[in-house]
């Protein structure tokens, strides 16, 4: 739980303040990965895949609000192994976005950001084990 963390692990952050920044950056990368739905379906795609679109300069944006998230992770003091599994899939989808249109659909099937804010959420015991 968030109140067994020590004050200088979250960077002063208080529980509230922490929970709060989550529930921030998780509209964010729900706007970056899951924001529509695919009419029909179950599939949701977002602002990173409409914007991963434009060739070499789509993912190049897309890679900022994707580092801010990880970013806002250190400021609240996530450790460092976490971080790096975020960078991880920050690279894995960077990457795979370079394969033209393959990489498109890759990239609204991994969704990093929200990936990366579950991970955020697992790591202050903000979320709830998900079940197959």
């Amino acid at each position: 739980m968030i109140t067994s963390y020590a004050p200088n692990a979250t960077h002063g952050a208080s529980a509230h303040d922490i929970r709060q920044e989550v529930a921030r950056l998780r509209r964010l990368a729900t706007l970056l990965d899951a924001a529509f739905r695919i009419p029909g379906t179950k599939a949701r795609w977002g602002l990173d895949t409409l914007i991963g679109l434009l060739p070499v300069g789509g993912t190049a944006i897309m890679l900022l609000p994707s580092l801010y998230i990880v970013w806002k992770s250190w400021n609240l003091g996530v450790d460092r192994p976490v971080l790096a599994r975020m960078m991880g899939n920050i690279i894995v989808e960077a990457l795979a976005d370079l394969v033209p249109v393959l990489g498109d659909v890759f990239d609204t099937a991994f969704k990093a950001d929200l990936r990366n804010v579950a991970l955020l959420e697992q790591h202050f015991g903000l979320s709830t084990p998900r079940t197959a």
